[in-house]
């Protein structure tokens, strides 16, 4: 009992931080440029606790997911529009105010990668072993190997190898690897494995993690970032592309069971690995949900960012009312989605 209590307050303070520094840029800026914040809250429901500063109405809310900014003129029954409204507001201060919401979650994951990467270190893409009756071994590839890309593509850190064969399979790949000094290239299409059930190059790597130098540190922190910022956008792309699969989502359930696996498996380790684990689990959620939020679909950042895009081009200002149908659309439909989600969740857990 005690272990599933530490699970869920461990879930419920990583994800109240990501969302308080995600509502935080928007508020921060929002305010910086002149737009009045109505309302800044994290959780939904009823106010468990809260305080009026200035003109905001600061509160935590019972159900702890989620959170909201609430600006000037957003509330459409409101009598009249104040001229600190955010739809008065220029469109590079709109821009920015939306922007800063999935750019601070960005943040957030650069400044944890740094206790991360300087803490732990990094994967080199150096080889620790060639399997034989795999294509690298056949090319004459060797353990200490250092790939340097793969069709072209730089490789920074081995999972840059390892997430080029989640996405590619089977496909013949260009290997630029270096040795002694030289350059090699060789030609490699990687052979599907039973056991393993993925097709692989044949080759392993690395054998521990490097710890650098405090430059070294900075440079692979955002690599760090960059990694999992490129590994949700695969993700999204292969989802549409390869076809949408309710179960490649999870929610707030699923994310919690994931923190709960983490927690286990590295609490068995020690207290160190236990923060390691879920600072770097932390990185990972955060760059995921700048991507989600980021994404063009209405009642989203991305959604709202495209709005003023299309009044910065075009020079028009949307119809309000027909903006807030399609917000309204948008956020029914992610409701919906949502709450499938959840039952997902619950029932891939319970199962």
């Amino acid at each position: 009992m005690a272990s599933v209590i530490i699970k869920i307050i461990l879930f419920l303070i990583i994800f109240s931080v990501i969302v308080f520094v995600h509502e935080g840029g928007h508020c921060v800026i929002a305010k910086m440029s002149g737009i009045g914040v109505k309302e800044f809250t994290i959780g939904m429901g009823p106010t468990i606790v809260g305080f009026k500063k200035g003109e905001t109405f600061y509160a935590i809310k019972a159900i702890p997911f989620g959170g909201m900014t609430i600006f000037e003129g957003d509330d459409p029954d409101e009598e009249g529009v104040a001229p600190n409204a955010f739809q008065n507001a220029s469109c590079g201060a709109r821009f920015a105010t939306i922007l800063a919401g999935p750019m601070m979650n960005f943040v957030l994951a650069f400044l944890l990668s740094l206790i991360v990467i300087g803490s732990a270190g990094f994967d080199e893409p150096v080889l620790y072993d060639v399997m034989d009756g795999y294509p690298a071994a056949e090319a004459g590839m060797q353990a200490g190997d250092r790939i340097i890309s793969i069709n072209g593509r730089k490789t920074d850190i081995y999972r840059d190898i390892t997430m080029w064969g989640i996405y590619n399979g089977t496909t013949e790949a260009e290997i630029v690897y270096e040795r002694d000094g030289n350059l090699y290239k060789v030609m490699l299409t990687p052979r599907y494995s039973q056991a393993d059930g993925r097709a692989l190059f044949g080759f392993r790597g690395p054998n521990g993690y490097t710890k650098g130098n405090p430059l070294q540190v900075i440079k692979y922190s955002l690599v760090e970032v960059r990694y999992w910022i490129e590994m949700t956008i695969r993700g999204v792309i292969s989802m549409f592309t390869k076809g949408f699969d309710i179960n490649d989502l999870a929610g707030p359930v699923g994310v919690a069971d994931v923190v709960g696996d983490v927690y286990e498996s590295s609490s068995k380790a020690g207290a160190y690995y236990v923060w390691i684990n879920m600072l770097s689990l932390v990185v990972l959620i955060s760059s995921d949900l700048g991507v989600m939020n980021l994404l063009p679909f209405p009642a989203l950042d991305g959604g709202r960012l495209l709005i003023v895009l299309f009044e910065m081009i075009t020079g028009r200002k949307p119809d309000q009312n027909v903006v807030g149908v399609i917000n309204l659309v948008g956020a029914a439909f992610l409701l919906v989605l949502m709450v499938c989600v959840l039952f997902n969740d619950i029932h891939r857990m319970a199962g």
